[in-house]
């Protein structure tokens, strides 16, 4: 890692980590009101939150190929964090944020493909390191004795790893084209419009006890996304990929 690209490491780790916090209070409210009303409601809290502070920046509207790749990740990311939660409600969180480890090294090599990024053989030694040592630390607490929910779980959670990994991609290209809070924002606003699609026949009101874990989810999600940002408009992928083994 060269000097140019340890600030963005450091700030890339720490929007993981507020990405992690999020999981573990998405986790919760998924449980107590269902994964699609808690993804509903905190993306209306995150597009509420992110619109105010978009729009009290002035910041200028989106060009249409930001707009489009926008709408395009927003989509991967409406299903990859539908499998994600459905999948985490069923395996404890340490297991499951394991088991989307993968994705690092789906898209290191994706990186090689659609952004024809130079792999070095430390990013590929890194990222096999940070594979094998959560490994090494989950080997002992996975139960070979899954129930058929907990194994319909796992398979969610591969199925959303691999879709995170080229959303790590697309993360990227957004922020060479648009700024941290204009990722933040149209990303919340494009997830919720097309979680709304549902809202008729899913869609029911958060009891106020909820709100706390609803608005702090939110904001979470809304740091972690512009330190990504920001991050990834600093540093090739390859450079940042291995971030994502901060979670565990």
């Amino acid at each position: 890692m060269t000097r140019h690209s340890a600030v963005p490491f450091l700030v890339a780790c720490l929007g993981v980590a507020a990405f992690t916090a999020m999981d573990a209070i998405m986790k919760g409210l998924a449980i107590a009101i269902g994964v699609y009303n808690a993804m509903l409601w905190r993306m209306l809290a995150g597009s509420v939150m992110g619109g105010l502070v978009f729009f009290a920046m002035r910041s200028p509207w989106p060009t249409r190929p930001a707009l489009r790749l926008h709408l395009l990740r927003s989509a991967t990311v409406t299903v990859m964090a539908a499998t994600f939660f459905w999948g985490l409600v069923r395996v404890p969180l340490a297991e499951g944020i394991a088991i989307t480890f993968v994705a690092p090294l789906i898209a290191l090599y994706l990186a090689r493909l659609l952004l024809e990024e130079d792999i070095g053989r430390a990013a590929i030694f890194a990222s096999l390191l940070g594979l094998a040592g959560v490994a090494t630390i989950v080997g002992g607490k996975l139960r070979f004795d899954q129930t058929a929910d907990a194994l319909l779980g796992m398979a969610s959670l591969l199925v959303s790893a691999v879709l995170y990994a080229w959303n790590l991609i697309l993360q990227r290209r957004q922020a060479q084209l648009a700024t941290p809070i204009e990722i933040a924002f149209f990303q919340n606003l494009f997830v919720l419009l097309l979680l709304a699609i549902a809202a008729p026949f899913l869609a029911v009101l958060p009891s106020p006890g909820h709100l706390p874990e609803i608005v702090s989810s939110a904001g979470l999600a809304l740091v972690a996304l512009g330190l990504l940002a920001w991050s990834y408009a600093r540093a090739e992928a390859q450079v940042l990929l291995t971030v994502e083994y901060t979670a565990f």
